[in-house]
């Protein structure tokens, strides 16, 4: 694939418009990997340079090829059992602290699925499938639509899996032929997904979270918007409560309520008064 050329005025419109759509920030240094998205994009529809896409996604009827871009521009790798540091945290400490009968756990960075059924997994090996089913449920958003698709079907190749364990694959997946894996139904009915930009305002759940997962998401945004998230997180996270970033994120930057209590973690304070 030949990238596109860059074109500096059109690349920073464009990426003006990433950061005033969905509050995505792209600085220099991913420059790189921006133009060869927007490359991409390119090639698809048929967009010859930079500057036609940059008049194209600036026009407000062309909301398909809108979705396109923002859809190319979040595409995150992910996997199944990803960053086991914070993973075991959960499993270990917060876990066995969530003991009502609807447990409400949302994956805010959802991508193809890989986190939310891991969770549900985790869960289920630390609870019981009995348990999962009858008090936990899972959400999963991601602004990208064609990733909440994958998730939703819940189908993934043997790269996705590099890090799972033989028997956790085998007792909560089922073959689908050609090194393909798909969950169980079981886990699957636990997770459910849907389209949601972190950038809109307010959150739309009428009922507040146990556990927030914003992994590998927050260094998409610039600092206000990152601001902007975690506050707006807190404030749909119930009482003592918890929110699971990366290990390689930290908020010392930012004034926040969460109270940091490790690498990655962040609880909501239990008498939370303000």
């Amino acid at each position: 694939m030949a990238l596109v050329v860059l074109d500096p005025s059109a690349f920073n419109r464009i990426r003006m418009w990433l950061n005033k759509r969905c509050g995505m920030h792209y600085p220099e240094k991913k420059q790189e990997l921006l133009l060869q998205r927007l490359t991409r994009v390119c090639e698809q529809q048929k967009i010859s340079n930079l500057v036609e896409l940059a008049n194209a996604v600036e026009n407000p009827e062309l909301h398909e090829l809108h979705s396109v871009v923002i859809d190319v521009a979040s595409t995150n790798h992910t996997y199944f059992f990803r960053e086991p540091q914070v993973l075991n945290y959960f499993q270990e400490v917060i876990l066995p602290t969530l003991n009502s009968n609807d447990v409400r756990v949302w994956s805010a960075a959802a991508s193809t699925g890989d986190e939310a059924y891991t969770i549900a997994m985790i869960a289920a090996e630390v609870n019981g499938m009995e348990w999962v089913k009858n008090n936990l449920s899972i959400l999963g958003t991601d602004i990208n639509k064609v990733v909440i698709a994958h998730a939703e079907l819940a189908i993934y190749r043997q790269t996705a899996l590099e890090h799972t364990a033989t028997d956790i694959l085998k007792r909560y997946f089922e073959s689908e032929g050609e090194g393909q894996h798909r969950v169980n139904k079981s886990i699957r009915n636990v997770c459910t997904f849907r389209t949601m930009n972190l950038k809109t305002q307010p959150y739309p759940f009428k009922q507040p979270f146990d556990v927030v997962f914003c992994r590998n998401v927050l260094y998409y945004f610039d600092e206000a918007h990152q601001q902007e998230i975690i506050e707006n997180i807190y404030d749909v996270t119930k009482d003592g409560g918890w929110m699971l970033t990366s290990v390689t994120v930290t908020l010392r930057h930012l004034k926040t309520r969460w109270i940091n209590v490790g690498s990655g973690i962040y609880r909501k304070d239990l008498n939370h008064v303000y």
